[in-house]
């Protein structure tokens, strides 16, 4: 007893420590007073473009600028390292020339001096560069101590009630416009920009920066709490006699051939300020700024109604119907007349006949079963907050690495099926299930890339990393996928509950539901039914560059959409074997992954009606993207209702008498 008691008392012991740590990167520092705080810049994004861009590809202050003697020795501000998932993303973080140091205020500080000039070819196109970017609503995004700076667009001064709360979005724009440049946010406010100015177009060359700092008893020094940015255009006289009041004029962004020159001095102002937010919340008003949870829980509402529906006619054709059927059939005396009556057990000698393209339908579900196992770990993982805001790219590296690390389960399935399906050249099946969907994604993946290189932009992935991500496909992905093949080919081939007969029954004619082409378009309503709500979000969190933390409500609609996914395709399933259609192989996959084609159409909806771009070069990078989104989910929801029709189909077979 005495033992016992010990033991639990260093199990309690232990247990505090036991749950008590941080994630790499993501664990909390301390800055003690003058110690330089490293501003970071991140790649410039906008709303109405999907070309982002690197900060130095603008003319922008770059380190080792002096704005009293001009240029000294300038230099691009060195790299961050980046995990995977930053660099597919196209997140390009550099040091930036700005200096801060921790608790010590800074009153207009001039950071460099640009001057353009309209007959000089160089200059005049590095202007047309920022002229563009303003226009197109171009954002800077900064980062101090892994927070991203904010910048307060309604509700500032704050309030106790809910909607009284600061509203803020992330990034600040590189500048705003006014008549007929103006589009989305990149209106001028009358707290920036009166509207007294003909000038259309105005940079905001000075930055007020605010800091929140927490200090505790707990640890020496103070923790950033809050990084909030004001942007605003001034027109500065000169370096030495700036003026960053708020009554000062603004400066309009023109260069024409009456006014040849332009000269503008870049400024910043860094305040302190003491907060009793704690570090563990410091994401709390970043997130309570995102779009309001309570749509979520309509979202799921709305999928609960749909899969309460669907099990209520699942239920009343297994309880009622289909019971009614396997009792009838196996009743001797009565299965002349059950077989006058009913349909379904009537193609008993097809039903598990191979279909025509099996190695390709093998192929479809082990890469589909890779798809659906990389979601679910991933999703797990996210909810459980390891792929948090917080951990940049991780969500998107976390997916990769397990993509690879689940060839095993990928070519174990294909090779099963295959081999069910009586298929003997396991060599093409094993190297299809390794190399082509894969190759297909990594293809367009590559043609996009070089879009994007042509562009310019920073969202190009660097050669070196796409050697990096062949070598993952190449050493890992397809060992496993081999792996995984060869223990599938070395188990028995899965026995049916009936045997095929050698002469194909004929199939009469069909109705137009229990056609082919109106079979699978019928399958993707119900199930595109429950996502769409949430697809919404994914779409405008992706292409409106805005924070998806929600993973809880996701892992749900996921969860959600598996059942609607599989009960619909049993559904119809049912109905086309009553029907004597045997023919259930390929529309069950195809089926139960239509809902792809209402999601690519409503992608479409959404490009046009929601999103603010133009141009050639976008709608070919947003179609490009949501093809792979497309592809990837077309295999997920096709492998789902795939089993659970196969297991339907075989369970329903095994339990009635055959002769």
């Amino acid at each position: 007893m005495g033992k016992r008691c010990a033991a639990l008392l260093c199990a309690l012991t232990v247990l505090p420590t036991a749950f008590s740590f941080y994630l790499p990167g993501v664990a909390p520092r301390a800055y003690v007073k003058d110690e330089l705080l490293p501003l970071l810049v991140n790649r410039l994004d906008s709303t109405e473009s999907i070309l982002p861009y690197d900060y130095y590809h603008f003319d922008f202050c770059e380190m080792g600028e002096d704005p009293e003697t001009g240029k000294s020795n300038p230099k691009e501000g060195a790299t961050v390292s980046e995990n995977l998932g930053q660099v597919i993303l196209g997140e390009r973080i550099r040091h930036s020339p700005y200096e801060i140091r921790m608790r010590e205020d800074t009153i207009c500080r001039p950071l460099c001096k640009r001057s353009y000039d309209f007959a000089d070819k160089k200059s005049k196109s590095k202007f047309k560069l920022l002229n563009n970017a303003i226009k197109k609503d171009y954002m800077h995004h900064w980062i101090i101590d892994n927070l991203p700076a904010v910048e307060c667009t309604s509700n500032c001064r704050g309030g106790f009630e809910a909607h009284e709360q600061p509203y803020y979005r992330l990034g600040f724009p590189v500048g705003c416009a006014i008549g007929e440049a103006r589009k989305s946010m990149t209106i001028c406010t009358v707290n920036t920009i009166s509207n007294m100015y003909p000038e259309e177009v105005f940079i905001n060359n000075h930055m007020d920066i605010t800091i929140d700092f927490h200090e505790s008893e707990e640890f020496t020094g103070a923790r950033i709490v809050g990084v909030q940015v004001s942007p605003r255009s001034i027109h500065h006289k000169s370096v030495d006699s700036v003026d960053c009041g708020h009554d000062v004029e603004p400066q309009p962004f023109k260069l024409t051939k009456d006014d040849p020159k332009f000269d503008m001095i870049y400024t910043y102002s860094v305040t302190f300020r003491p907060s009793a937010l704690k570090w563990a919340s410091r994401w709390d008003s970043y997130l309570q700024s995102a779009e309001n949870t309570s749509i979520h829980w309509f979202s799921i509402v709305n999928s609960l109604i749909i899969v309460v529906f669907l099990s209520g006619m699942i239920g009343v054709i297994l309880v009622r119907t289909l019971h009614k059927d396997i009792t009838r059939y196996n009743n001797a005396e009565q299965s002349e007349e059950a077989q006058e009556e009913f349909g379904w057990k009537l193609v008993h000698g097809d039903v598990f006949r191979p279909p025509t393209g099996g190695m390709m339908l093998s192929v479809f579900l082990g890469s589909g079963t890779q798809i659906v196992s990389m979601v679910f770990v991933t999703l797990v993982f996210a909810c459980l907050g390891f792929l948090s805001p917080a951990t940049r790219g991780g969500l998107m590296t976390s997916m990769l690495v397990m993509y690879v690390f689940m060839g095993t389960p990928a070519g174990f399935v294909a090779s099963r099926m295959y081999k069910m399906f009586g298929g003997e050249q396991w060599k093409s099946n094993v190297l299809l299930t390794a190399c082509f969907i894969p190759g297909l994604i990594f293809g367009i993946f590559f043609l996009l890339n070089l879009l994007l290189w042509y562009e310019e932009s920073s969202a190009a992935v660097p050669f070196g990393t796409l050697v990096a991500l062949v070598t993952m496909w190449m050493c890992i992905s397809v060992p496993l996928t081999f792996l995984g093949a060869y223990l599938g080919f070395k188990r028995p081939a899965i026995e049916q509950p009936v045997r095929t007969n050698k002469i194909p029954r004929q199939i009469p004619p069909q109705s137009l539901y229990t056609q082919f082409l109106p079979g699978v378009l019928m399958g993707g309503i119900l199930p595109f039914g429950c996502v769409f709500i949430q697809l919404f979000f994914i779409l405008n969190s992706i292409w409106g560059h805005k924070l998806y933390y929600v993973f809880g409500f996701l892992f749900v609609v996921f969860l959600i959409l598996m059942i609607t996914v599989i009960e619909s395709t049993i559904l119809l399933c049912y109905f086309h074997l009553c029907a004597e259609n045997y023919h259930w192989w390929w529309r069950a996959f195809l089926a139960s992954g239509a809902c792809t084609i209402y999601m690519f159409i409503y992608a479409i909806v959404f490009f046009f009606r929601r999103m603010e771009v133009d141009g050639r070069v976008n709608l070919v990078l947003y179609v490009g993207y949501t093809s792979v989104m497309g592809i990837l989910f077309w295999l997920m929801t096709g492998t789902m209702g795939f089993f659970g029709c196969f297991a339907f189909v075989r369970k329903i077979y095994s339990v009635v008498k055959v002769d």
